[in-house]
């Protein structure tokens, strides 16, 4: 079996897809983006496909070891995540030649359903309370919610309290028996994580997410030393050389991203270092349904995983979701907050060509807000 050809696929509301043939007839998926600069990642597949087009589409590792080396200049966030929905797609055919789900090739599943979350709330948090109610109702069993909108470097004493009072209502919707996951998305600066975190520790939040930078990666040990809340991180690091240092600080959580950082090779790899670490899994996937699908693989591969990201519904999907792109709906029909195990072949998931090409002929220019302070400085995002 040979590669015949790479296509990729703009499609709303900020996704790229691309579509690896073969001269079989066998196709695989694969998602490969950078949120905000998917035109740049889709330069990217197609330098790279100048070393697929005519190889075997089975040899996996040895395609991703020369996608990912076989360049002078190698990793970051563009090129990682190019180089991780060609493995995806990789996988797919893989799994598709072979008539197994991924997580066949992968060993085998280590358990019998995959516990997955929702999102609530948008970019500044509102309306929480009615948001975590209705995923109660929908048989989740935890949720995550952004902790804030724009911080400052050291915020008022009313801005933390306003933290803690969203999250406290969302747990009292919740109550024991389910979680809350809390994203500051690098939103804080390390002595304002200092200054909050601890104010969290009653309302046992499952995990609290970025809660300064990646590139604060040092202040991460004594950010642990300052609070009991279990700390994530890792959507923002593209390789295991990436997570090697932070592994080491005493997170509770990795969160690789199987559209960043290397795809289903990679991940898998950054799994078993963690678990090194007695370090659990929650891939990060607020992205389309071929970068989830992938994840569910992953996750049931996996025995450090803990909670899978899914977007279905979440404030970026305005106008199209996940479900649009697929044949079959059912792979992300949810039970009592889980995702059942895949059956069908490759990636487990029939995409809708005829919608994607529909979709690509609009496209889209998705960019993530700048945000600014009340006096007109840079606010992370």
């Amino acid at each position: 079996m040979k590669i015949t050809s790479l296509e990729t696929f703009l499609v709303a509301p900020r996704w790229l897809f691309l579509r690896v043939a073969t001269d079989e007839g066998i196709t695989g998926w694969g998602e490969p983006v950078v949120e905000g600069r998917a035109e740049t990642v889709r330069a990217a597949v197609h330098e790279l496909a100048d070393h697929l087009v005519g190889e075997d589409p089975l040899r996996i590792e040895h395609h991703w070891q020369v996608l990912t080396k076989g360049g002078f200049y190698r990793g970051g966030p563009v090129l990682s995540s190019a180089v991780a929905g060609i493995d995806q797609a990789l996988w797919d055919i893989a799994g598709k030649a072979y008539g197994v789900p991924v997580h066949q090739l992968l060993g085998g599943p280590v358990r019998d359903r995959l516990r997955v979350y929702a999102w609530i709330g948008g970019d500044e948090p509102a309306e929480l309370v009615d948001q975590a109610r209705a995923q109660v109702e929908a048989g989740f069993t935890a949720v995550k919610m952004n902790g804030s909108g724009r911080l400052r470097p050291i915020d008022t004493p009313a801005r933390t309290r306003a933290v803690v009072d969203r999250v406290a209502a969302v747990r009292e919707v919740l109550g024991d028996e389910r979680d809350v996951a809390v994203d500051f998305h690098g939103r804080m600066s390390a002595a304002m994580a200092r200054r909050l975190l601890p104010q969290l520790e009653p309302l046992q939040p499952l995990f609290v997410e970025e809660p300064v930078l990646p590139e604060h990666s040092d202040d991460l040990r004594r950010l642990v030393d300052a609070t009991s809340v279990p700390l994530a991180l890792g959507e923002r690091l593209y390789s295991r050389w990436d997570f090697r240092s932070v592994l080491t600080t005493g997170i509770a959580v990795a969160q690789p991203d199987v559209s960043h950082a290397g795809g289903i090779s990679e991940v898998r790899r950054i799994a078993a270092l963690a678990e090194t670490y007695g370090v659990t899994i929650a891939p990060h996937c607020p992205l389309g349904p071929i970068a989830l699908a992938a994840s569910i693989q992953l996750g049931f591969a996996t025995p450090n995983f803990l909670i899978q990201e899914q977007s279905l519904g979440i404030h970026y999907n305005r106008g199209n979701d996940l479900l649009d792109y697929l044949l079959d709906p059912t792979p992300f029909r949810f039970t009592d907050g889980h995702a059942a195990r895949p059956t069908g072949p490759g990636l487990g998931i029939e995409i809708d060509e005829n919608a994607v090409r529909r979709a690509a002929e609009t496209g889209h220019r998705w960019r993530n807000p700048v945000w600014r302070h009340d006096d007109g400085s840079f606010a992370e995002w």
